[in-house]
Order: C-alpha cells, then sequence, then structure tokens
C-alpha cells in the first residue's frame, strides 16, 4: 500500500526493520520533518545519502530503498532532537512530493521473500551460533541487543537484527537492506559475519602473544631487581653480566684516561637504568662505539725504502715526483720515528690519472691499512664530524667510522674529490675538515658524537682533487699539493703495455696464447680513438676489443687474434680523432703556435687575413678574453714598432686585420699563443712567409719582450708529434726541458728568445731589414701578466 511520508536523509547509518535505534538530529530540514510527523502519524522514512558530507541533499543524493520507522519519543535540546525510533518495513521511494519544508514522498512497502524450508532454519541456527562466538571474541555488542538475537526470531527479524550489528560500512548495510529475498539476506550476513569471525580471532590472538611478551618482561625486571638486591646484600656489587663484560672490554681497548673514565661513567648509568628505557640502547651503542675504536692499535711500518720504491714502481708508471715524495717521507720517518708528524697530501690532476689507485699503492708500499671516502655531493658538517648523541640515531662523522673500519690508528686515509665539497644550511663541511687535515691540531680531534678527543697524528691523510679553484684558501694552505699532470702519449703507450691489457687479459679470460696487441695498434688507438689526460677511456676502448676478441673465440671463429691497427678499426669503427701535422708549404700570414689542453699537448694555426678597411681588428675561433688580449696587445706592438718594420706609420688605417685560430668549435684562451699571433700579423704585412716547421709558444709584451709559460712538456711532445723541426721558447721556460723525454729532445731543435725581435727573426723565411730590427722603442705603457693560460697554454 502506498503512503506519503516524510523522508529524512542519514548521513552514515541504516535502520533496519525490528530494530530500535537512538538518533540526534540537527539540520533545520530534518528537524522540520520530525516535528510534522511527532505532531500527526509518528511515522518517517529514513534513507541512507550517498554522499555523507553534502549538508543539504537533493533527491538524486539519496538511495532509493530505505526503513519506514516509527518515531518512540523526543527528547528537545540546545536545537538538536535525540529521538528513539522503532523500524517497520522496507520501503521504496516511487516518487517525492513538492514539500517547503523538508523532503516528502510516497512510498510503497517492500514484503519480505519469505521460504519456510529446512535450509532457511539451518542458516538461521548457523548464524545464531557464528554470532554468540563473535560475543565470546570479543564482539561490543550492548546486552539488550544480544538477548534481542538470542530470543526466538522469524528469519526475517533475525536477519535485520544480526546485519544492524555488523562491523561493515553503511553502503554494505545499504545492501543487505535492499535485499527483499530472506534465504540471500541471511547467506550475504552469514559470509560476512564470518570474516569479522576470522579478524575477531586473529586481534585475540595478538592481543594474546602481546600480552605473553608483556607479563615474560615484567617478570624479567622483577627478578633483575630482586637480583640486583642480592648481591648488593652479599656485597657483590651491582653489575650485571652484560656490565663486567663491557668494563672488561673497556680496559682492553687501552683508552686514554679521561676517555677511560668517561666510558665507565656511560656503563655506570647503564647498570642503574631499566633495560626497557630507550636511553639504554643509547648508551650501550655509544660504549660500544668507544670501545671499538683502535686507541692504541697501529700499524707496523713498512721501513725498507727499496721495498717501497718497487710496491710503487710496480702499481704506477711515471709519477715520479710523486714517489718520490712518498719514499722521501718513509726515508725521514724511519729516522726520526714518532717525532714526525703525518703529512697531508692532496693530488691535483684530471680525471683518470690515478690519483685515488696511488692512495692505495701508498698503503701498500708503507704496509698499513687503506681507507676510502668520498666526499663528492656532502653538504651536511655531520658526515665530517657527526651528529650530537641528543638525536635519533646518531653516528660518528665519516673520519672516526674510517678509523674504526680501518681497525689501526694509522691508516693511509683518502679523502677522495674534496674540490666538490658543497655548502648549505647545515653547514660547511670543509670548515670541518680544518681541524681533522692540521698536523698542528689533529692529535685531539674532536668528534661531536664521541665527546672526546681521539688522535688523528699517525693518520697520513692523502686527498684529491680535479681543481684547486673550488677548495677554501684556509684548508687548501693546510695540504701539501702535488700536481698530477696529463700523461702524454708515450706514457700512456708504456701504461696500456705494462698494466691495462694484462688486467684486460685476466678480466676477459684471455692469455697471450689467444690474443696479441701489437705496439702500433696500441699507439694508433691511443692516438685516434681517445683524447683525454688519464687512461679511462683508452682501457674502456681496450675493454671493447677483448670482448669482440673473446666472443670470437668462444663461437669457436678463430683461436687466436693478433690485433692491429686494422681490427682496431674493425672493432671500433671510424677514426674519431687525427692529429695535426704541420702545413705543406711556408705561408704568407700563417704561424703554428703550441697549446696545451687537458688531454696533452696540441698545434694550432694562426691565421691572419688583410683586406680594406678602417682599422678594424676582428677575432674569430672561438677566443677567451686573455688571448683576445693577446692579439690586441701583438697589433699594438707593431704599431709601435711599424717604422723597424718597414710599414707606414699610419698603415693600419686603412685596412682591416682579421685573426682567426681554426677549430671554431673548440674554446681557446690563454696568452702563450701571442708571439704565434704577432708573426702571422707582421707575415701578412711584410708578405714574408713563415717557417711551416718552426713551432711557437710565449706571452708577448707592449714593449715586445717574451714572457714565461706553462706546459711545456706538452707542447715540445705536441710539435714533435706533429712533426715540426724547431721550437720557439721563452728564455726563462729553458729550465722546463728536463720534464721532456730525451728522445723528444734529440729530434727538435730549441730556440729560446726573450725579444719579438728575435722570434721574427727566426721564424720569418727571410730576414727583416737590419734598421727595421732597432733596439725597441721606449713606450711608456704598462706591462700586463695575464694568468696562467687553460686551454691553449
Amino acid at each position: 500500500m502506498e503512503k506519503i511520508v516524510p523522508v529524512i536523509p542519514i548521513r552514515d547509518g541504516i535502520i533496519f526493520p525490528s530494530t530500535d535505534s537512538v538518533l540526534t538530529f540537527g539540520r533545520p530540514r530534518s528537524l522540520a520533518a520530525l516535528e510534522s510527523s511527532f505532531a500527526h502519524e509518528r511515522v518517517v522514512t529514513f534513507v541512507l545519502q550517498k554522499n555523507a558530507r553534502l549538508n543539504e541533499p537533493t533527491e538524486e543524493d539519496l538511495y532509493e530503498i530505505g526503513t519506514l520507522s516509527h518515531i518512540e519519543r523526543m527528547i528537545r535540546s540546545d536545537g538538536e532532537i535525540n529521538a528513539q525510533v522503532k523500524g517497520l518495513s522496507r520501503v521504496k521511494i516511487l516518487s517525492y512530493e513538492p514539500h517547503d519544508s523538508f523532503l516528502l514522498a510516497r512510498v510503497i512497502e517492500l514484503p519480505d521473500e519469505i521460504a519456510d524450508s529446512e535450509e532457511v532454519k539451518a542458516l538461521c541456527n548457523h548464524l545464531t551460533n557464528q554470532f554468540r562466538k563473535a560475543i565470546n571474541l570479543g564482539k561490543s555488542v550492548d546486552f539488550l541487543t544480544f538477548m534481542n538475537i538470542m530470543s526466538e526470531n522469524s528469519p526475517s527479524e533475525l536477519s535485520d537484527l544480526v546485519a544492524s550489528v555488523l562491523d561493515i560500512k553503511p553502503v554494505g548495510k545499504q545492501e543487505l537492506l535492499e535485499i527483499a529475498n530472506v534465504k540471500e539476506r541471511l547467506e550475504k550476513i552469514t559470509e560476512i559475519l564470518t570474516k569479522e569471525l576470522k579478524v575477531l580471532d586473529l586481534e585475540r590472538k595478538i592481543a594474546s602473544k602481546t600480552q605473553e611478551r608483556f607479563e615474560k618482561g615484567a617478570r624479567e625486571v622483577m627478578l633483575r631487581e630482586r637480583l640486583k638486591t642480592i648481591e648488593k646484600e652479599l656485597g657483590e656489587g651491582d653489575e650485571g653480566g652484560e656490565i663486567k663484560e663491557l668494563m672488561d672490554k673497556i680496559k682492553k681497548a687501552k683508552m686514554p684516561e679521561d676517555v677511560e673514565a668517561k666510558a665507565k661513567k656511560e656503563v655506570s648509568k647503564l647498570a642503574q637504568m631499566n633495560q626497557f628505557n630507550p636511553e639504554a640502547g643509547y648508551i650501550r651503542n655509544y660504549v660500544d662505539w668507544l670501545i671499538g675504536l683502535p686507541w692504541s692499535v697501529e700499524s707496523k711500518n713498512n721501513v725498507d725504502v727499496k721495498n717501497a720504491e718497487q710496491v710503487l714502481d710496480d702499481d704506477h708508471y711515471g709519477l715520479k715526483k710523486v714517489k718520490e715524495r712518498i719514499v722521501e717521507y718513509l726515508a725521514v720517518h724511519k729516522l726520526a720515528g714518532k717525532k714526525m708528524k703525518s703529512p697531508i697530501l692532496c693530488f691535483v690532476g684530471p680525471p683518470g690519472v690515478g690519483k685515488t689507485s696511488l692512495g692505495k699503492s701508498i698503503a701498500r708500499a708503507l704496509g698499513r691499512k687503506f681507507v676510502r671516502v668520498s666526499l663528492g655531493g656532502i653538504r651536511d658538517e655531520a658526515e665530517i664530524r657527526g651528529h650530537r648523541r641528543t638525536y635519533v640515531g646518531a653516528l660518528p662523522g665519516r673520519i672516526i667510522q674510517g678509523i674504526k673500519d680501518a681497525g689501526t690508528k694509522n691508516p693511509v686515509f683518502m679523502l677522495d674529490e674534496i674540490d666538490k665539497v658543497g655548502v648549505d644550511f647545515r653547514g660547511d663541511p670543509s670548515s670541518a675538515l680544518l681541524e681533522a687535515l692540521d698536523p698542528e691540531q689533529n692529535s685531539g680531534f674532536s668528534d661531536h658524537y664521541l665527546e672526546v678527543s681521539f688522535d688523528l697524528s699517525d693518520v697520513m691523510f692523502v686527498t684529491t682533487a680535479n681543481m684547486l679553484d673550488t677548495i677554501p684558501p684556509a684548508l687548501r694552505d693546510r695540504l701539501e699539493i702535488i700536481t698530477f699532470a696529463g700523461y702524454i702519449q708515450e706514457e700512456k703507450y708504456r701504461i696500456a703495455k705494462d698494466f691495462l691489457i694484462k688486467k684486460q687479459m685476466e678480466a676477459h679470460g684471455l692469455t697471450t696464447k689467444r690474443i696479441i696487441v701489437k705496439d702500433e695498434a696500441i699507439k694508433f688507438l691511443i692516438n685516434h680513438y681517445t683524447r683525454e689526460a688519464g687512461v679511462r677511456s683508452l682501457e674502456r676502448q681496450l675493454a671493447t676489443i677483448f670482448r669482440k676478441v673473446a666472443r670470437m673465440i668462444a663461437e669457436g671463429r678463430t683461436a687466436k687474434v693478433i690485433v692491429s691497427e686494422k681490427i682496431v678499426s674493425k672493432f671500433l669503427g671510424p677514426i674519431k680523432y687525427r692529429s695535426t701535422l704541420i702545413e705543406k708549404v711556408d705561408e704568407v700570414g700563417m704561424s703554428t703556435g703550441l697549446a696545451w689542453t687537458e688531454a696533452g699537448g696540441d698545434i694550432l694555426f694562426v691565421e691572419v687575413a688583410l683586406m680594406a678597411g678602417k682599422g678594424q681588428l676582428t677575432l674569430t675561433g672561438q677566443l677567451g678574453d686573455v688571448m683576445k688580449e693577446s692579439a690586441q696587445a701583438a697589433m699594438s706592438y707593431i704599431r709601435a714598432r711599424a717604422k723597424q718594420l718597414g710599414l707606414a706609420q699610419n698603415f693600419y688605417q686603412k685596412m682591416e686585420v682579421h685573426i682567426h685560430v681554426p677549430e671554431g668549435a673548440v674554446p681557446k684562451d690563454g696568452p702563450s699563443a701571442g708571439i704565434a699571433i704577432t708573426t702571422a700579423i707582421v707575415s701578412a704585412l711584410t708578405k714574408i712567409p713563415v717557417s711551416r716547421k718552426i713551432g711557437m709558444t710565449g706571452e708577448v709584451t707592449l714593449r715586445g719582450r717574451v714572457l714565461e709559460i706553462g706546459g711545456v712538456k706538452e707542447k715540445v711532445i705536441a710539435a714533435h708529434r706533429a712533426g715540426l723541426k724547431t721550437v720557439i721558447l721563452p728564455k726563462e721556460n729553458k729550465k722546463d726541458l728536463e720534464d721532456v723525454p730525451k728522445e723528444v729532445i734529440r729530434d727538435l731543435k730549441f730556440v729560446f728568445v726573450d725579444h719579438m725581435d728575435e722570434v721574427l727573426g727566426v721564424a720569418l723565411t727571410k730576414n727583416l731589414k737590419k734598421e727595421r730590427l732597432a733596439q725597441p722603442m721606449e713606450v711608456e705603457h704598462p706591462v700586463l701578466h695575464a694568468p696562467q693560460p687553460v686551454p691553449a697554454d
């Protein structure tokens, strides 16, 4: 039968038929519906909202199936109404009637589909038993509801009563409300209650285990307290087995007196604490760190100087100055003993030249343990000095951790990439390193976590960096800088032949019976497939060749491979780099300069073209500021010496000078191309060719003086490789030829100059008239000393 009754939305609850509930209402429309219903038939329909957050739901926001309920009683208080309601029956909303104050709907009752059968009775009995089990496992249900469920009920009433207390979401209860078939409803409720039973059983087991652990812990605490009391009465002290063990370890560690006193104080504090006190774990961890540090353990130094020198030579080719410094340290240590303080070395050089691996060799040569810590990207001071013990999870810094890992107080400690330490709001790690890397202070290095001093004076610190510019001056002042130059081609050849090939053979399971690498192939590989200061790329290219050879042998295509230049090209593809060679003929307006790069030395050509114009100087070839200034200084020198060079005083007013350095994609900078630029301009102006067999390097001043430059070794080797016969160098660079290989010096002629006139006299194929090369004019110009060049020097 259809009825028109008020409709009240419910946010998150379901009223089932045959159940009593107490609800609180506060929304205006709900209050109006209740007042109207209570004044007449006291019948209202409760419907679940689809979205509980809506404060004023519309007809579309409500489900179609609800519960027709009777209002038993109401209590009004502070703008709210507490109502006791009883569910009567399921209803379906057919349509909503217009009303201003509240929702009014036409509803029809939905009768239960009941089938009296043995199966339904069995379901009812099973559901009742399951509900009783749930109560025994701790399900929370008020006593009145429990008694109602346990009483004699029809299948429909039983299903609704149990559904009302199920621990499921409102949407799930709505689904149960919408099931008219009693048998289906009983089956669904039984399924949900069975899952709930499993959860209740699991919760009970967890609670039981927790209780057991708690009781066991409480019992242990009680017994320990009794044991302490008994020991005190017997006068046997208050240390348990663990406390005695820690005290024994402290004695064996042979700590300094102040450290031992600190450790014993912490152990005494630990003995007073309950083992469940969180601070007990922190103290135990702190004492373990103090005990674990090698306060008195040190490696016995290898004082055999010749053996140490042999170890260094076996591991690394070249690096003469570095090896000498290590051997000198060992010799002084042998004579001075404990009086000598360990040096703080800093290896500076491009990547791949062996800085890190040399640290391992030093440790092997000295017979010490080796520890390596990478500082790249570290921005937190606590990484160096540790966190204070007040922080949860605090630990000592990297230095103390490394010392503990080494197990000795005098390891070789490598701080890698010290130039890449960052700074942010957490502090400056490089400043924290000042104490550790100062021989005058590191005997009392203080870590925030330890809170006691640790002696680092016996540690040999070795740091590495790719550049010095990013290292703070205060830290740089504490370091003994040893510069690693890039390897020249001959050195790379020796390293590949004596070290890398053997290493790659072993790594790829090959022997000399299966592969032979020709010397020509090694040099071809170095010159045309690598362009670097170190040998990392060279090792990778060798690994590529060895992998391909290993595959050929594994597939049975060959039993032995002889690696020649042809095989290198086949395996690695087309040539990647070509060496610059000298020109075929002498040309006007072109000179040959010498350049330094991180990958070694190279030659570069300076080209000059003259055109009609108004005295403009054009510079191209991606030149840096210093190199541009060198070109301007060269032009000013030539203008000042125009008469001596046989040029008109105003020659520059009617022409434009264009200076270009080829390979425009490669940045170039530095003052060392000064004399090459000056020579090329003079050649273009006087129409006298420059000898193609002469290479030159040197900085030129406005007065024509030739100043000292750097990178002589790399530049001279590049000149030799390119086929030059004569090299012009500043006189002050004569001392630098000591580092150049003898076979290179033997094949070249060196001309040392201190003035530009001497350069022109040698470089030009025809001599300028003697009156042209008179003494330089006394021109009042300041001499600017540019900084040491980067790529072109």
